[in-house]
């Protein structure tokens, strides 16, 4: 199984952001991935809320969606869109941070929208209170595709080692974790956790981040970068650094069988009452 990895710097305008994001798609159909992963927040970040009012739409009418899924018709290739800020008008008002899985007819083969919110405080000078304006997904999701049985997660997922274990159980040998990480979290764990993700549930982990410097004002935003493929031994196979551009990696699924049989920790799992 061949993956590509984007790494994108996106901006608040989602129309010239998919003039940075679909080339390094096709470049990656191009160089023979069958499936291509993009990062959290694909369409725009912008840390202006009267900005993202006027940007955000639903998932009917979103550029972004709408663009990567002709694109994953027209190669007849899979594309994970990490996530899109979109309206959710059966909710709270809030928004939905939503991770799309397109099938090669370009229809979206699921929908996965972000359990954790990243409501936290890095520094005195460095917050983020993401559920002020998202609600929190309630529900995990899998994909069973023709390349492998997919999982899906976003980001600050990544923290809650419980929503991978589940996604494994139920079959996932591929965990996708689009992210947009703090430069901050990001030198101190991202590695680590996207590393004992994988040698907890033995599977590949597939992290396509956001990377850089994106605005400045109201609110400065930057983002870690260093997207990032795992095998399921916990080795670290590709580390793309910082820079925007794409990737590709060849996957062997057999290698998801061979960690978990030699370390079968999946199936050791015991009743226990709490301290």
């Amino acid at each position: 199984m061949k993956i590509g990895l984007t790494q994108l710097c996106v901006g608040a305008d989602p129309q010239e952001n998919l003039e940075t994001t679909l080339p390094l798609v096709e470049n990656a159909f191009a160089a023979g991935a069958q499936l291509v992963c993009t990062p959290e927040v694909t369409g725009f970040i912008t840390t202006d809320a009267n900005r993202q009012a006027a940007i955000v739409t639903s998932e009917a009418a979103d550029v972004t969606l709408a663009a990567l899924r002709d694109c994953a018709l027209q190669n007849k290739r899979w594309i994970s869109i990490g996530s899109l800020a979109v309206t959710a008008p059966e909710g709270d008002g809030r928004l939905a941070n939503r991770s799309f899985l397109i099938a090669p007819d370009g229809q979206i083969a699921a929908r996965y929208d972000k359990i954790h919110m990243f409501d936290v405080t890095v520094s005195e000078t460095e917050t983020y209170r993401e559920s002020r304006r998202y609600a929190p997904g309630q529900r995990a999701v899998t994909a069973q595709t023709p390349l492998a049985h997919i999982g899906l997660s976003i980001c600050y997922d990544l923290r809650f080692p419980h929503l991978y274990r589940a996604l494994a159980k139920a079959g996932a040998e591929v965990l996708l974790v689009p992210s947009a990480f703090s430069p901050v979290t990001g030198r101190a764990h991202w590695e680590t956790l996207l590393r004992a993700r994988a040698i907890e549930t033995g599977c590949f982990v597939v992290a396509a981040a956001q990377s850089g410097q994106h605005v400045q004002h109201p609110k400065p935003r930057a983002t870690h970068g260093h997207s990032m493929v795992v095998n399921p031994w916990g080795e670290v196979i590709l580390d793309m650094g910082t820079a925007v551009g794409v990737t590709t990696v060849d996957l062997d699924l057999a290698e998801v069988a061979q960690a978990r049989q030699r370390i079968a920790a999946l199936d050791h799992d015991r009743p226990f009452e709490g301290p």
